[in-house]
C-alpha cells in the first residue's frame, strides 16, 4: 500500500462528499487506501459514505473525539507507505496524488510535505507555508507587524511571505488541511499529541518532523481549493482562546522555561487584544446601528415634548409628568425598532422600504396600546405621531450618511437576482440548471457555457470555456458553477485562480449529488450551500417565524374556550401550545415523507401542521410533497404559515412523533 489518505468529519456531509469524489478521481491507478473517521456526525454523514462510498473505510465514533484522536484512530490501522492528512472540506487536482508520492519518493530527507492551497475565490492562502511560532515570530504576527510588511524576512516569517509561492521550499510547519507525513517517520516520533483538541497539532507534529532530522517540503506543483470550515472562524472569541491556548501548549512543551514564559506572556496579551477587537467588531456590526438609531430617537421626541410643553399644550405653564420621558417614550422607542427589526430593517443590504414598514407597524401598535391605557397613562397621540415620522427621518438620514461615508454594515441596495453561468457538457449543464431554477423562483439569468472548445449548432450553449472572461463582462455574470463530472479540477482551480479578481463567486457542482458547494472567501469561510434554498433560512424569516409562532400561541390560549370545540383533538392543543412555545416544535414544518430524503433543505423545527394541510380535502403523492417543500422552503414568508393554520385548524392538537 503506497498512500493512506485520512480524513476526519464533523457535521459537514456537502464538503465531505464533494472532497471524496476529488479524491475518487485522484487515485485512480494508485495503491491507496481512504479512511473517514466521523466524529458524531448528526447530519447523515454516514449514511452518505456507506451509500455513495462503499470503498471508504468508515470509522463510525459514539461522540466527538476532536481531530487529532481521530486522525490517530486512522493512522493506527493504515497500511500506507504515506499517510495524508487531508479537511473534509478540500478538493484535490486530479493529479495530486501522483505528484506527492512521487516527490517523496524522490526526497528520501522529507518527512512531511504540504501543498499550495487557495480560497473558495481562487486566492491563495498564507498559511500554505508557515514558519515555528517562535518567540519573535508570534511578536510580530499578534501586533500587525505581519500583515504590514508581508513579504519582510524579519517581520514576515510567520507565513514566510518572502518565499515564492510558486516553487518548493523547505518550511517549518505544514497545514494540518493537507499534510503527508512518511509512515516510518510518524512510527519514529509518535502520532499526534492528543493534548491538542482543535489547532496547534499540525505545528506540533511539524515541529517533531523537523526534530527527528527529516525536512518539511512545501510544494505547490500542485493545489488545493480550501474552504476553511466554521470552526476557523477567526472574529469569533471562541478561536482565539482555542487557538492562542494551542499555542501556549505548543510553547510550555517544546520551548524552554524562559522562552515559554515569555511565549506565554505575548499568548495572554494575544487572547486580550484579539477578544477584544472581536467583542469591538461584533459590537460595531450589531449594536452600533440600533445604539445610534435609539439616541437620535430619544433626542428628537426630547425636543418635540419640549416644544409641545410650552406652545402647544402648556402655554400658561406646567409639564408632561417624568415618566413620560422616563418610562413612556423608550417603550415607544422599543416597540418602534423592534418592529423595524421584525420588518427587516437591520438586515444588509439596508433596505428603506423595510423601515418605513417596521416604523409603521410600530406605531400602530403603539396606537392600539395607547387606545387600552387607563386615561392617566395617556401622554400625548400627537407626539407619538410626531415621534414616529422623526424616528423614520432619522433612521433613514442616519443610514444615507453612512452609506455616502461607505460604511460597509449599513450600505443601502437590494438583493439583486444572481445571474449564472453553468460550465459543463449539456447532459450536466441541464441537471444543474434545473436544480437553479428549482432553488431560485426567478434567476435573472442562466447560461450554459460548453466545458470543452468545440460548439456545435443551436445546442443552447452561450460560448466555450475558453471564453469565459468575455461570457462574465458581457452578461454581467454573478456566480460562476463548474460541473466536476466534465472539468478536471486542475481545470476548476486554473480558471478559479485566473478569475480571481473578477467580481464573481465560484461554485462546484459534484457530480450525481444535489449540492452545489461554494465559499466566497477566506472571511465568509464555510458558507456551503445546497442548492442555495435561502429564503426560509433567512435571518428575518426565521424570525418571524419564531415571533408568529409565540403570538399564535397566546392567540391560541385566550381563545381556548372556543378552539376546544373546534380542534379535533383538544387535549393535543394544549401539549402543542407548550412545544411550540419552549421551541421543540414549530406550527408549520415540512410534510414528512419517509421515502424521500429532505436533508438538503434548510433546517427547522418540526412542525405541527405542514403545507399539505393547506389541501386538506386532496389526496398528495410522495411527488407533490416534495415539491411543497420545496416551494415552502424558497418562497417562505409568514403569510404561509397563516394560511396552512387557518386551513388546517382542526388539525392543532395532532400528535407528533
Amino acid at each position: 500500500m503506497k498512500l493512506s489518505i485520512v480524513i476526519v468529519n464533523y457535521n459537514v456531509k456537502h464538503f465531505l462528499e464533494q472532497c471524496l469524489l476529488s479524491v475518487r478521481k485522484a487515485i485512480t491507478g494508485l495503491d491507496v487506501e481512504v479512511f473517514v473517521v466521523d466524529n458524531n456526525s448528526v447530519d447523515s454523514s454516514q449514511t452518505m459514505i456507506r451509500e455513495k462510498f462503499p470503498e471508504v473505510k468508515l470509522i463510525a465514533n459514539k461522540d466527538n473525539k476532536g481531530f487529532a484522536s481521530a486522525n490517530n484512530q486512522a493512522i493506527r490501522e493504515a497500511n500506507g507507505e504515506y499517510v495524508l492528512l487531508l479537511n473534509p472540506d478540500t478538493v484535490v487536482e486530479d493529479d495530486t496524488f501522483s505528484k506527492i508520492i512521487s516527490f517523496m519518493d524522490e526526497h528520501p530527507d522529507a518527512g512531511g510535505l504540504g501543498v499550495k492551497m487557495i480560497d473558495g475565490k481562487g486566492n491563495f492562502l498564507p498559511e500554505s507555508k508557515r514558519c515555528l511560532p517562535k518567540p519573535d515570530v508570534a511578536f510580530y504576527k499578534i501586533f500587525g507587524f505581519a500583515r504590514l510588511f508581508p513579504k519582510s524576512k524579519t517581520f514576515g516569517k510567520y507565513h514566510l511571505g518572502y518565499l515564492d509561492k510558486d516553487e518548493i521550499h523547505k518550511v517549518d510547519v505544514l497545514s494540518g488541511a493537507f499534510m503527508m507525513i512518511r509512515k516510518t517517520v510518524l512510527d519514529q516520533i509518535g502520532l499526534l499529541d492528543e493534548i491538542f483538541f482543535m489547532y496547534g497539532e499540525d505545528i506540533d507534529l511539524s515541529y517533531r518532523i523537523t526534530q527527528a532530522g527529516y525536512k518539511n517540503y512545501y510544494f505547490p506543483k500542485t493545489r488545493i481549493i480550501h474552504y476553511k470550515g466554521e470552526s476557523t472562524k477567526k472574529s469569533s472569541i471562541n478561536y482565539v482562546l482555542i487557538f492562542y491556548n494551542a499555542m501556549a501548549i505548543f510553547a510550555k512543551k517544546h520551548f524552554s522555561a524562559k522562552n515559554a514564559r515569555m511565549f506565554s506572556f505575548l499568548i495572554n496579551i494575544a487572547i486580550y487584544l484579539r477578544a477584544s477587537m472581536a467583542i469591538f467588531s461584533r459590537f460595531i456590526t450589531r449594536a452600533f446601528l440600533p445604539m445610534l438609531d435609539i439616541i437620535l430617537i430619544f433626542a428628537g421626541i426630547y425636543f418635540i415634548k419640549e416644544y409641545w410643553e410650552t406652545h402647544v399644550i402648556f402655554r400658561e405653564g406646567g409639564h408632561y409628568p417624568v415618566e413620560f420621558i422616563t418610562i413612556a417614550v423608550p417603550i415607544y422607542i422599543l416597540i418602534w425598532l423592534f418592529s423595524v427589526y421584525l420588518s427587516g430593517g437591520y438586515d444588509r443590504p439596508i433596505r428603506l422600504i423595510k423601515i418605513l414598514q417596521g416604523m409603521v407597524i410600530g406605531t400602530l401598535l403603539i396606537l392600539v396600546i395607547y387606545a387600552l391605557l387607563n386615561e392617566s397613562f395617556r401622554f400625548s397621540r400627537a407626539i407619538i405621531i410626531l415621534g414616529a415620522a422623526w424616528g423614520l427621518i432619522a433612521l433613514t438620514g442616519l443610514r444615507f450618511l453612512l452609506h455616502i461615508f461607505n460604511f460597509k454594515f449599513a450600505q443601502i441596495g437590494s438583493e439583486k437576482n444572481k445571474r449564472f453561468i453553468i460550465i459543463g457538457e449539456k447532459d450536466e449543464a441541464n441537471r444543474v440548471a434545473s436544480m437553479l431554477q428549482k432553488a431560485y423562483a426567478a434567476p435573472s439569468f442562466i447560461g450554459m457555457v460548453r466545458a470543452s472548445e468545440n460548439r456545435g449548432k443551436n445546442d443552447g450553449f452561450i460560448g466555450t470555456l475558453n471564453q469565459i472572461k468575455d461570457i462574465i463582462f458581457i452578461y454581467k455574470i454573478s456566480e460562476v458553477i463548474f460541473c466536476s463530472k466534465d472539468l478536471s479540477h486542475q481545470v476548476i482551480i486554473d480558471k478559479m485562480s485566473e478569475l480571481q479578481d473578477s467580481d464573481v463567486d465560484f461554485k462546484i457542482a459534484p457530480e450525481d449529488s444535489q449540492s452545489i458547494i461554494g465559499s466566497n472567501s477566506i472571511n465568509t469561510s464555510g458558507d456551503f450551500y445546497t442548492i442555495d434554498i435561502n429564503s426560509i433560512a433567512d435571518g428575518r424569516n426565521r424570525r418571524n417565524k419564531r415571533f408568529l409562532d409565540i403570538i399564535t400561541v397566546f392567540i391560541l390560549l385566550i381563545s381556548s374556550p372556543v378552539m376546544v370545540f373546534i380542534v379535533k383533538k383538544p387535549a393535543g392543543l394544549f401539549r402543542n401550545l407548550i412545544t411550540v412555545f419552549i421551541g421543540k416544535h414549530s406550527w408549520v414544518g415540512y410534510c414528512i415523507i419517509e421515502e424521500i430524503d429532505i436533508s438538503h433543505l434548510p433546517e427547522i423545527k418540526p412542525g405541527i401542521l405542514n403545507p399539505c394541510d393547506a389541501f386538506p380535502n386532496r389526496s398528495i403523492s410522495a411527488e407533490t410533497k416534495e415539491w411543497l417543500n420545496l416551494v415552502y422552503a424558497r418562497d417562505y414568508k409568514f403569510t404561509t404559515d397563516i394560511n396552512i393554520l387557518f386551513k388546517g385548524i382542526k388539525n392543532l392538537g395532532r400528535f407528533f412523533h
